[in-house]
């Protein structure tokens, strides 16, 4: 990786195309038009100067709580040139009590918010010990340039919280140098990433993949962002594809699943974009197949994390296994190690350990997750995996989603790719219940509008699994449903599932 010099500044990203001559160039698409590089400097600087104002000091947190927008990026990249420490927050959480934690937890001194976030985010500044300032996004405007801080590049820079699938989110720590690692790493040795690019992406700012993919990596190289506001639904991703023209797409299996079936979608154009890309969950063959038969277009299925900052393990342009997450990225390394802590066989499964520059300094008041989690250089992931005889690694499931089955581990994972390359399952998700004190594999499923649930489907689907799985992997109990419980990034919730079925009658 290149060296990068003592006193450095993340800021920095948007004077370094200021220096390339980029002032005119375009740095956002949005709803409300666009933004060219040199508008974003000015912007960021009256952010910078609009905090200082309100009396942030150098490491003292900023919530951001907004949509995706100029301003949120604005915001963040000003909080970072007067050296405080930006913390973005989902703001689709649906209720004020919602926020309480990430006000009470940050202790922020400033909480950036807008129309959309502005009526559930003020009653929770408010019921706070030390309540904050709030700074609406319209209120954001154009300032005279200023030097950054001069911070150190080992200096604590920005906060990204867990996704919380189980427990309060917990705030994972990043550093000023964490930025240009995962830009010099993933993005220009996986993606390849040039300023032609205009980059769009179905997951929003304040998740750590989305982070990557629509500010950290475009202004790197001086590219364009497409910012969507809204949740992401399948006509209005379409719609924005045709009308944006992106070359780099990045999404989530769920959505990817979801677009294939949209009514009318694989007559839609997205002839624009070079290469797709996936992460937050493992991306199954069949709907990776599905995608290169719809549109003749290849999915890049990678691995990444809040902890690690983005996608350390990724398939290639030259080299893809589909259902697999591919290979390290440069600049990364993985390990697999048994509960022993040895490595294990190849093509044997155990828990994923990563070791890179970009990882965490720490979980934010959580000193003994910190201590579970970081082991000297590497960072425990909680994943298991396994690795086949050519490198490609292969997700089996998140430690506490495992299943044993008569003394034998089943992947949730498995079953339901299985399951969704039946022609008449949408989506699935499967775990394991207890039934008359042992263990079974129940499957939820969401059927295809045109077929029909009951039980002559769900004795086809049984014995569709037992044809392409081990006897003990197929699902014993299957329900159908009309959804599923995910996370707002798409991310199914199995422990919901689980928790569901716990509970007394």
């Amino acid at each position: 990786m290149r060296e990068l010099p003592e006193r450095y500044n993340a800021s920095l990203l948007l004077d370094r195309n200021l220096e390339a001559g980029r002032d005119a160039r375009t740095a956002i698409y949005w709803a409300g038009g666009q933004v060219t590089y040199g508008e974003l400097f000015k912007l960021a600087c009256g952010a910078g100067r609009a905090l200082r104002e309100l009396g942030v000091r150098r490491e003292e947190r900023v919530l951001i709580i907004a949509d995706d927008s100029p301003a949120w990026a604005a915001a963040f990249l000003g909080a970072l040139r007067i050296g405080a420490v930006p913390v973005p927050v989902n703001p689709l959480l649906q209720r004020s009590e919602d926020y309480d934690h990430y006000v009470d937890d940050s202790l922020a001194r400033v909480v950036v918010v807008d129309g959309l976030t502005e009526e559930k985010v003020r009653p929770a500044s408010e019921r706070a010990a030390d309540p904050p300032r709030l700074l609406r996004t319209v209120e954001l405007a154009a300032g005279a340039e200023f030097e950054p801080a001069p911070t150190r590049r080992d200096d604590m820079a920005f906060w990204l919280y867990s996704s919380g699938s189980t427990g309060k989110p917990k705030a994972v720590v990043h550093l000023q140098h964490d930025i240009p690692y995962t830009c010099q790493t993933y993005a220009e040795q996986v993606l390849r990433i040039s300023e032609s690019d205009v980059n769009f992406s179905t997951t929003k700012l304040f998740h750590a993949y989305g982070f990557g993919n629509s500010l950290t990596f475009p202004f790197w190289v001086g590219a364009a962002a497409v910012l969507h506001q809204g949740r992401p639904a399948p006509a209005a991703v379409l719609d924005t594809i045709e009308q944006r023209k992106p070359t780099l797409f990045f999404s989530a299996p769920t959505l990817y699943n979801a677009l294939l079936n949209f009514e009318g979608s694989k007559e839609r154009d997205l002839s624009s974009i070079r290469l797709c890309i996936s992460a937050a969950e493992s991306l199954p063959a069949e709907v990776w197949r599905r995608w290169k038969d719809a549109y003749g277009l290849t999915i890049l299925d990678g691995v990444g994390s809040t902890e690690m900052l983005h996608i350390y393990c990724s398939n290639r342009t030259d080299e893809v296994r589909p259902g697999s997450n591919g290979k390290p990225v440069p600049g990364y390394e993985l390990k697999i190690l048994d509960p022993e802590g040895q490595p294990v066989e190849t093509g044997e499964a155990g828990d994923l350990y990563v070791k890179g520059d970009s990882a965490l300094a720490l979980y934010w008041a959580q000193h003994e997750k910190t201590k579970r989690s970081v082991l000297g250089d590497w960072f425990y992931t909680g994943d298991r995996y396994r690795a086949d005889a050519d490198g490609f690694y292969w997700y089996e499931g998140r430690s506490d989603d495992m299943i044993k089955v008569g003394g034998l581990w089943v992947s949730p994972v498995e079953v339901e790719a299985a399951l969704l390359a039946h022609p008449a399952v949408a989506e699935s998700a499967v775990v394991g219940v207890e039934v008359e004190g042992f263990i079974k594999i129940k499957a939820f499923v969401i059927p295809k509008s045109e077929a029909a649930a009951g039980e002559a489907l769900l004795k086809d689907l049984q014995e569709h699994c037992k044809s392409r799985l081990q006897r003990y992997q197929y699902p014993h109990l299957i329900e159908f449903v009309p959804e599923l419980p995910k996370t707002l990034t798409g991310k199914i919730q199995r422990f919901k599932l689980r928790e569901q079925e716990a509970a007394p009658a």
